[in-house]
């Protein structure tokens, strides 16, 4: 074999690796998260209130509440699916600030999934944010949109930050808008 064929063999196996080993799927995550951009900032005056915050909802145990317990509060919203890769690369950074901010604001990470999945899904990444189900059919203050896609409202629930593709959550103007919505 000559020195261009083995170089060639070794080009298909790492395309085909990246394909369909588990190291292609992380080496996926990693190329998402590298082109993920940071969400927009909706500006002050152009900012839409939500109608109410009456929305029913699924907790971790399966158990249902009402999202107007996070009235008057600052609140981040995703939308995800474990199967969604987008989604799997968006979610690590999600657990950032989660991990950063997750006493000062009520996150909801919504899913239309069914439990065991998703607890395994949680389990394999080690996310430790709240799981939030979604009723399907039901009413929402929201656009219930296609993941991964996000919100971010705050205290008077105007529209932040509404996000319809994957995005860098983990970043400094992330953390200064958060700061400074949870000080108004």
């Amino acid at each position: 074999m000559t020195k261009k064929t083995i170089i060639n063999v070794l080009l298909i196996a790492a395309v085909i690796s990246f394909f369909v080993t588990p190291v292609g799927y992380y080496g996926k995550v990693y190329l998402n998260r590298i082109f993920a951009k940071t969400p927009s900032i909706i500006l002050s005056g152009e900012r839409e209130q939500i109608a109410n915050y009456d929305w029913k909802l699924k907790n971790a145990e399966w158990q249902f509440f009402n999202f107007n317990k996070s009235k008057g509060k600052v609140v981040f919203i995703n939308f995800w699916a474990s199967w969604r890769l987008p989604c799997a690369a968006e979610l690590q950074e999600i657990q950032e600030v989660y991990s950063t901010y997750g006493n000062a604001v009520d996150f909801y990470i919504i899913t239309d999934e069914e439990r065991e999945p998703v607890e395994l899904f949680m389990k394999k990444n080690k996310f430790t944010f709240p799981v939030t189900y979604l009723i399907i059919g039901g009413d929402s203050p929201l656009d219930v949109l296609e993941p991964p896609a996000s919100y971010v409202l705050n205290k008077k629930g105007e529209i932040v930050i509404k996000e319809t593709d994957i995005a860098d959550w983990d970043n400094a103007t992330i953390s200064a808008l958060l700061e400074e919505l949870i000080k108004e």
